[in-house]
This record gives C-alpha cells, structure tokens and sequence, in this order.
C-alpha cells in the first residue's frame, strides 16, 4: 500500500516518519521544500502537490492547519479531485469545522472518492511517539479497511460515526481541554495568591477527583514557566472558532468555550500566541499581580 501524506509539519513530521517505521511506502508534499527533501533523503518519494499524489497514492492523509487549507488541497487547483478516482480514499487527519468536512466529503463523492474525517489529539509528544488518540468519522466500512495504518501513528483509533463525526468529537475534545486547563491556572493561582505553595497544592490534589491528565501535563509546566508548544495557543484559538462556529450553526450556546476563547484571545494580543496552551495561566497572573512560577 502506497500512503499519500501531505501536510508534515509539527504534527504530520513525526506521524509520517512513524507510518515510514511501520514499513509503510510514502509519497510526500508541504510547502516547505526542505521537508520534501528531508523524506526524499529517508526514502519517501516527493510530489508538487495533492494530484501529484493522488495519482501515486492508494490512500492519502492530510495533516493540515484548518478548514480553508484541506478544502484547497483536496478541491483546488492542483488538488486530490483533479486525479483522484473512485479507488481513492483521502484520510483528513486535521482538526476542521465538521460542517466543512461534510461538505468536502459531498464534493469528493462526485468522482467516487471517499473522505475519512479523523482528527488527533496528544500534540507534539504523542505524535513523536506514536501514541496518539484518534477520532473518526465516515463510513465504516472504509474506516475498517485503514484501521491498522492509523494505529501505526496512534494509541487508540475510535469510530465515532458519520462524516463529520470525528471533527466533532475533537472540537468536544478540545472544548474540555481549554476549560480544563483554565480552571488549573485560576487554582494554582488562586493558591499562591493565598499564601500556599501551589505545587504542595498540585500535589495534594492530583491523587483526588480533581486529578486529571491535563492538571497532571500542564501544571508542572506552569510551575517551571515552561510555554514550549506541545499545542499552540494560536492552533486552540482555531479549534475554538471551529466549535463556536459549529454550536452556533446547531442554535447551541457554549458559554464556557466562548469564556475560554476570550482568554486566549487576550493571550494572543499580548503576544503570546505561539505557546503552549499552558500559558494561560498568565491571563490569570496579569489579573492577580502574582506568579506561580518557582524562583
């Protein structure tokens, strides 16, 4: 099987070189030249872009920032649809608005392609090693067929439902995520703002309900006032629009996300955009006059 992948930047680099491991043929394309050589020179074959691929690729993934990339690579010039066929499956990996992954999938099917929507989630370290959590939605049966290729990058592999469903099993994902770790930052700040120690307090807790994996990533992070991306603020504030925008399409209000999506806003304009989503914990000591950080 020749595996199509494009899109290799934080997270589809590493996920690609581990379908490579997995004894998986790549062909290979991105926007960066030297990334394309990087593979070429690790025995992937390189393509221009997305037709090139499809007509070497049995299936493809796509990695790619948002909505308006995958719609380009998969619709545009120069795109999957120009020589894809009815033997091809595209594999959307990216986080996106469901809305548009249906709407990609309506096009796609005109000329008898199949799209998987299947999002990941674990950021940079589990795409590194191979550990990633991934949500999938589209017919099953075509889901059956790739199940092993996508658990040659992941931990867990699930299928959700339809098309679209996967996207939106992420965006709930990452919905929890943002409050999770906003609700971490006010405590561990609300702590030294009271005069204990936050990481005793972090500690205290962990091992109670309060625990969590996002309290047990992120809170040591803040302690050290370590922000080095596993997951951009920039790329939370993308799936938050997404979320926002796909409630909002369903008449649902989602107070809390829209809550959190104003703190990174305010992240953002200070500057901050390109750290790790553990940043937020700034907002909360901007307002406070206080620091976690341990000296």
């Amino acid at each position: 099987m020749k595996v199509g992948f494009i899109g290799l930047g934080i997270m589809g680099k590493p996920m690609a070189k581990n379908l490579m491991k997995a004894g998986y043929e790549l062909v290979v394309t991105t926007h960066k030249q030297e990334t394309i050589d990087e593979f070429i020179a690790l025995g992937a074959e390189g393509a221009a872009n997305g037709a090139e691929v499809a007509r070497k690729a049995d299936v493809i993934i796509t990695m790619l920032p948002n909505s308006p990339q995958v719609s380009e690579v998969c619709l545009g010039k120069g795109g999957i649809i120009e020589t894809g066929t009815e033997k091809t499956v595209v594999i959307d990996m990216s986080s996106i608005d469901p809305t548009a992954s249906r709407a990609i999938a309506a096009e796609l099917a005109k000329k008898g392609i199949e799209l998987l929507d299947c999002p990941v989630s674990g950021g940079e370290p589990k795409a590194i090693d191979g550990t990633l959590s991934v949500m999938c939605g589209g017919k099953k049966e075509v889901w059956d067929k790739y199940y092993d290729l996508l658990m040659a990058m992941a931990g867990s592999v699930v299928y959700v439902g339809p098309i679209g469903s996967g996207n939106v099993a992420k965006l709930a994902n990452q919905m929890i995520v943002a409050a999770n770790i906003g609700v971490v930052a006010e405590a561990l700040t609300f702590a030294e703002k009271a005069g204990t120690d936050p990481e005793l307090v972090y500690q205290a807790i962990r091992g109670g309900l309060a625990g969590s994996t996002v309290l047990d990533a992120k809170a040591p992070m803040m302690l050290a006032g370590n922000y080095k991306p596993g997951f951009r603020i920039d790329l939370h504030i993308k799936d938050l629009n997404n979320a926002l925008n796909a409630a909002h399409a369903i008449n649902m209000p989602v107070p809390m996300t829209a809550h959190m999506m104003e703190v990174m806003q305010e992240l953002k304009n200070h500057g901050e955009g390109g750290n790790d989503h553990s940043d937020i914990v700034k907002y909360y000591e901007r307002m406070s006059e206080t620091s976690i950080v341990k000296r």
